[in-house]
């Protein structure tokens, strides 16, 4: 639920590569936009070009990035490239179908969290809240 006191947080949530499959993502979109978050919705297969240069024209404050084929191999070049463009602020977190094995080492190269298939939303709203403070 939204807390009056606060800036409404902004969320891009969006699927890179070949992955067509946008349902997981559709879905989590909703479910914090419900949670009182501002959530920009960017479609599917984008470049990672694309996802930042989104993320940095629309100020947001977390990329959210939806993975079912591998794509999430792209992760750490999306937050390299925020890094680049002097966005480092912005929190990058994931979902979807991502191999254990593959996990650590996402979150060594700066995705700060994984959620899987399943994840309750309120789950997720809670990880951003607490890792994105915006007062008034």
């Amino acid at each position: 639920m939204k807390n009056e006191s606060q800036i409404p947080i902004r969320v891009l949530i969006g699927k890179m590569g070949l992955d067509g499959h946008e349902r997981g993502a559709r879905v989590i979109s909703l479910g914090l936009r419900d949670e009182g978050m501002e959530v920009i919705y960017s479609g599917i297969r984008l470049t990672v070009e694309k996802m930042v240069k989104i993320a940095v024209e629309e100020d947001v404050d977390v990329v959210g990035l939806s993975s079912l084929s591998g794509a999430h191999d792209l992760l750490p070049e999306v937050v390299e490239q925020l890094k680049k463009r002097g966005r480092e602020d912005i929190l990058v977190i994931a979902g979807g179908i991502i191999p254990d094995e593959d996990i650590p080492v996402l979150k060594e190269k700066g995705v700060r969290a994984v959620f899987g298939p399943g994840t309750p939303v309120p789950e997720i709203a809670k990880f951003i809240r607490e890792n994105v403070k915006k007062e008034l």
